[in-house]
């Protein structure tokens, strides 16, 4: 063993400063998440003012038909000589749309459900959550076939339809929130000074339930662009020549061979928004909370 010589200064190992992986991680995630949300907004801008990104239009026949991508046609042309990112473009209005009304439906439908559910207990809630489990029992594409034949075909009568399917996913989601939330102190608390059975539900159970039940809106909102999608390749959305991103790659798939572009690039536009989505979704529910 070394003894320090008497006299000798002491050296102390200087403290860790603040690390920098922290803070990169951080910014990886902040640019991670802008992605996204550009994605988003795009398929957005898409939707509402289409002729902003294209002059052409989605429906006349403007080039030779199965033209690859080319800087005068970003997509190439259909089997008709139709432009296809015109059609990729306004048939955003379709899909994005479609999901907004399905995502509204289930949100709205769902979340009442399981507000009445968890709030009231009891026999309600048993009566609630049994019809919850009927339609959870029944496959989701099955169901949105049967409430389109029911409605008629459509882009409407399919956003409808995916709605539906989304009803019980909400419902005991926000009926396990509102469960847990009507125990807390805070809510006992305004019973304790004259609250209301609708006043303390409307303004502490329903507002600190609903964190959780927006986070999984955004999450069916991509899984209700897939589902509209699936309807509308299975001929039960939007009608021909309207454009929708499912038919788009309906009216590609017999030319995989000669013409990729028909199918795989609307197919890739579908995917990104669904993606984007699913990780704005996954931002909401806290995974970015830092």
């Amino acid at each position: 063993m070394t003894l320090a010589a008497p006299g000798a200064a002491t050296r102390v190992a200087p403290s860790p400063g603040p690390s920098s992986s922290g803070s990169g991680a951080r910014t990886l995630s902040r640019v991670g998440l802008a992605l996204p949300v550009l994605v988003i907004l795009l398929a957005l801008a898409w939707a509402l003012f289409p002729a902003l990104f294209t002059g052409q239009s989605p429906t006349d026949t403007v080039a030779p038909a199965l033209q690859a991508p080319s800087a005068e046609h970003w997509f190439g042309t259909d089997a008709t000589g139709r432009d296809l990112y015109a059609r990729v473009v306004y048939g955003a209005s379709q899909s994005i749309v479609g999901a907004l009304v399905a995502v509204l439906v289930g949100l709205v439908v769902g979340t009442a459900i399981g507000l009445a559910a968890g709030a009231i207990g009891g026999a309600v809630d048993e009566v609630l959550m049994r019809v919850v489990d009927v339609l959870l029992a029944i496959p989701a594409l099955l169901l949105s076939l049967s409430v389109v034949i029911l409605l008629g075909f459509g882009t409407t009568s399919a956003a409808i339809a995916v709605g539906v399917t989304s009803i019980a996913v909400f419902a005991r989601l926000a009926r396990s929130r509102v469960v847990s939330v009507r125990v807390t102190d805070f809510v006992e608390a305004a019973y304790g000074s004259g609250g209301t059975f609708s006043g303390v539900l409307w303004r502490h159970i329903l507002p600190n339930s609903l964190t959780p039940v927006i986070a999984l809106a955004a999450l069916q909102f991509g899984s209700a662009i897939l589902q509209i999608s699936t309807l509308g390749f299975l001929g039960y959305g939007a009608p021909p020549p309207t454009p929708e991103w499912g038919l788009l790659i309906a009216e590609g798939r017999n030319y995989v061979a000669t013409a990729w572009w028909l199918t795989v690039l609307p197919g890739i536009v579908v995917v990104l928004v669904v993606l984007a989505t699913n990780r704005l979704s996954q931002a909401l529910r806290g995974g970015d909370a830092s």
